[in-house]
């Protein structure tokens, strides 16, 4: 077979029709068509690739090598399109498939993580493929299917439904405060080593650091340790290095943090389940959107 060929789809259809008739007028006869106009259509086939496909005789039709080598050929893309035609059938009576869902790092490796098991209990037939980055993936150029964001979608043609509202407090480990003890008001946060996400926050992410201005005037407090991901913030802040403002999620997942001036309490960040309008009748989409409905809700994710 050439190289750069165009071949027909309807053509290779008939052809295969043909191969297995064993004749054009058995052929002819199951695709309800005159046998000159299919003789017509192999015949253009054959053109196009510069091959004989049949050799004519009296009982009917033989393949030829090259028609043998097409046979298997379109034989294969039948079974896959077959395969695929049931995958599709079956996906609209059960949710099926796999689901590429993106959100931020330090949220998808702690807490959805941990969901996620359950949801593959309940929907086997779907696979989920978890991909983490503290920027937002485009899912109008398919670079996500879905997205769990932590800000009202950019893009107008997006679906979107509210999630959970994800508050922040801020946090030190027993054995710091120890050593440094407790600050008693938000001025006493002067006196104490603060960690921070630092200038690395996306816009929509910028409120993280409200630490660092809280009750104060003029120019905000230098952080002493700034990591760009809020699960590294988490380590240091378990390891004794200093005050930090986290999520309730990470402080609930922690177990190993205690919050400090609980009167206190940072930006209320929305999170928001988003995807592209042409998947709203998807329903391995609509299954994970009720899931994390059901799952994400202030209760479970605050401290």
């Amino acid at each position: 077979m050439q190289a750069g060929i165009n071949l027909d789809w309807e053509k290779l259809r008939l052809f295969d029709t043909v191969a297995e008739a064993g004749s054009f007028t058995e052929a002819a006869r199951r695709l309800h068509m005159s046998q000159p106009a299919l003789s017509r259509q192999i015949a253009a086939l054959e053109e196009s690739l510069g091959a004989k496909l049949f050799h004519r005789h009296a009982r009917g039709l033989a393949m030829t090598h090259e028609g043998e080598q097409l046979r298997a050929a379109t034989a294969d893309m039948h079974e896959r399109i077959d395969k695929a035609a049931q995958a599709i059938d079956a996906s609209r009576d059960r949710p099926t498939g796999a689901i590429r869902l993106t959100t931020t790092v330090s949220f998808g490796s702690t807490w959805l993580a941990r969901q996620l098991g359950d949801f593959l209990d309940l929907y086997p037939d779907i696979s989920v493929h978890l991909m983490l980055v503290d920027t937002d993936l485009d899912l109008a150029k398919r670079e996500a299917d879905v997205a769990i964001r932590f800000h009202r979608p950019f893009q107008s043609e997006l679906m979107q439904r509210p999630l959970a509202n994800i508050r922040h407090h801020l946090v030190a480990s027993p054995e710091y405060l120890a050593r440094h003890g407790a600050p008693q008001s938000v001025a006493d946060l002067d006196r104490h080593r603060l960690i921070a996400y630092g200038d690395a926050a996306p816009d929509f992410l910028k409120g993280i650091n409200w630490i660092l201005e809280l009750g104060h005037e003029g120019n905000p407090r230098q952080a002493a340790l700034t990591i760009n991901n809020s699960h590294g913030v988490l380590q240091a802040v378990e390891s004794g290095a200093g005050i930090a403002a986290l999520p309730s999620y990470l402080i609930r997942y922690s177990g190993k943090v205690q919050v400090v001036l609980p009167q206190v309490e940072g930006p209320v960040f929305r999170t928001f389940f988003t995807y592209p309008v042409e998947m709203r009748r998807s329903l391995r989409i609509a299954a994970l959107r009720d899931f994390l409905v059901d799952r994400m809700t202030d209760a479970a994710l605050d401290i």
